[in-house]
C-alpha cells in the first residue's frame, strides 16, 4: 500500500512537472501575413460613360446637363446630328465607372469594374453600360469597360408618391466587365533591391523580420524603421525567387499594448500585452422610473364644468446593490481584468467607461483608441 501510496506521488510530481513545462508556444506569423511588398498593390482607375437601356428610370436631361450633352457627343461620333432636337428619354444615366488594377495585370485580362449614378437617374437596374476608358493618376488609359450592369437591388414606387427599395439601385457592379490595354510595367524580377512595408509597424516585430531572413540569407535584410525592412537578393538569384524563398518565414509579431474602443457599438477588443497596476473598481446603476397613468376628471352632474385629464405621475428609484469593490493586483493581465470585470456584472457599455476611468487614474499600462 505504501508503494502505491509512493507511485502515486510520483505521478503526481510528474504531471506537475509536465503541466509547468508545457507553456503555450508564442503564435508565429509568415513574414507574407504581416507585410506588403513595395510596389505590390492594386491601382485605382476611374472613368465617365454613359448607361442606356434604362426602363424610364435614367436622368432627367434637363436637369442633367452633362447627360444631355454626352448623348449628343455620342450621337454626333455615329453620325447623328441632335443639337437642336429637344431630347427629354429617360433611358440613360450618367455615370462614374470605377475599378482596381490589380499588379501584374497582363494585356488581356478581364477586371471588375463598379459603376454609380451621377445624376438623377433612380435605377440603373436592366442597363448596359457602354464603351468607356478607365485612366489612372497619370491620366493614361489602361483598361475599357462595357457591360450590362448588375445592381442586386429592388426598386418600385406608386403614383401617390409611396416607394419602397431594397439596396441601393444607383450603384451596380460588372463582374469582368474591363478589358485591360496597357500594364504597369513594374518589372519586380530585374530588380536587385526591395523594401518589405509591415501592416502594423513596430520595431520588435521589424528586427525579427530581418534577423530571420538574415539567418537563412546572412546579410541579405535591414530593418531600417517600425515600418521598413529593406532586402536585397543574394547573388545567382532574382528578386522573384528571393521573395518566395523568404515570404514563408515565420516571426512572432510584437506590438504595443492597446485596448480598441468602439462607442457606438459598444465593442471592446483588448491585446493580452494589457496590463493593469493595482486598483479598486466598482459599479453600481441608479435606474429612475417615471410612470405616466392619465385619469379622468368627470365634473359633478348640472355643475356646467368641462371633462378633463388629469395626469397622475409615479416615480420610482432604483439602485442596484450588492455590488462590491473588486481589487486588482499590480500587473494583472487581461485575464484578470476581465474576471474583474465580468464579476462585477458590467456590460459592455459600463466596460467603456470604467477602462476609461481606470486609464485617467493611470492605473492602465496600454493605449485606448477610441473608434
Amino acid at each position: 500500500m505504501r508503494r502505491s501510496l509512493f507511485s502515486s506521488v510520483l505521478a503526481g510530481l510528474a504531471l506537475a512537472a509536465m503541466t509547468v513545462v508545457a507553456a503555450p508556444a508564442a503564435a508565429k506569423s509568415r513574414i507574407k501575413d504581416i507585410v506588403a511588398v513595395e510596389g505590390v498593390r492594386d491601382n485605382h482607375l476611374i472613368g465617365y460613360g454613359i448607361v442606356t437601356g434604362l426602363n424610364g428610370t435614367g436622368d432627367s436631361l434637363r436637369n442633367a446637363p452633362m447627360t444631355k450633352q454626352s448623348m449628343e457627343a455620342l450621337l454626333e461620333r455615329q453620325g447623328v446630328n441632335v443639337r437642336d432636337a429637344n431630347l427629354n428619354a429617360k433611358n440613360s444615366a450618367a455615370v462614374m465607372v470605377t475599378a482596381k488594377l490589380p499588379p501584374f495585370s497582363a494585356t488581356g485580362s478581364k477586371i471588375d469594374v463598379s459603376v454609380s449614378a451621377m445624376g438623377d437617374a433612380k435605377s440603373l437596374q436592366g442597363g448596359t453600360l457602354l464603351v468607356t476608358a478607365l485612366q489612372g493618376a497619370d491620366g493614361q488609359t489602361y483598361a475599357v469597360a462595357q457591360g450590362q450592369v448588375q445592381t442586386g437591388a429592388v426598386s418600385a414606387g406608386g403614383a401617390s408618391g409611396s416607394s419602397i427599395s431594397r439596396g441601393v439601385p444607383t450603384a451596380g457592379r460588372i463582374a469582368a466587365g474591363a478589358d485591360v490595354e496597357r500594364e504597369t510595367g513594374f518589372q519586380m524580377v530585374a530588380m536587385s533591391e526591395l523594401r518589405l512595408s509591415l501592416r502594423n509597424p513596430d520595431f520588435t516585430t521589424s528586427r525579427r523580420i530581418a534577423d530571420a531572413i538574415n539567418s537563412k540569407f546572412p546579410g541579405c535584410a535591414q530593418a531600417q524603421n517600425p515600418t521598413i525592412v529593406a532586402i536585397r537578393s543574394p547573388a545567382g538569384m532574382d528578386m522573384i525567387s528571393f521573395v518566395t524563398a523568404i515570404e514563408n518565414l515565420e516571426v512572432e509579431p510584437d506590438g504595443p499594448a492597446k485596448v480598441i474602443i468602439d462607442e457606438v457599438n459598444g465593442v471592446v477588443v483588448m491585446g493580452d500585452d494589457v496590463r493593469i497596476s493595482q486598483v479598486a473598481i466598482a459599479q453600481g446603476n441608479l435606474t429612475i422610473s417615471v410612470q405616466e397613468t392619465p385619469a379622468v376628471s368627470q365634473p359633478a352632474p348640472f355643475s356646467q364644468g368641462r371633462t378633463t385629464v388629469v395626469p397622475q405621475s409615479a416615480i420610482s428609484i432604483d439602485e442596484e446593490k450588492g455590488k462590491k469593490l473588486i481589487t486588482l493586483g499590480g500587473g494583472a493581465s487581461l485575464k484578470s481584468l476581465v474576471g474583474g470585470l465580468n464579476a462585477l456584472g458590467v456590460t459592455p457599455r459600463d466596460m467603456i467607461t470604467i477602462l476609461q476611468a481606470v486609464k485617467a487614474a493611470g492605473a492602465l499600462q496600454a493605449d485606448i483608441e477610441v473608434m
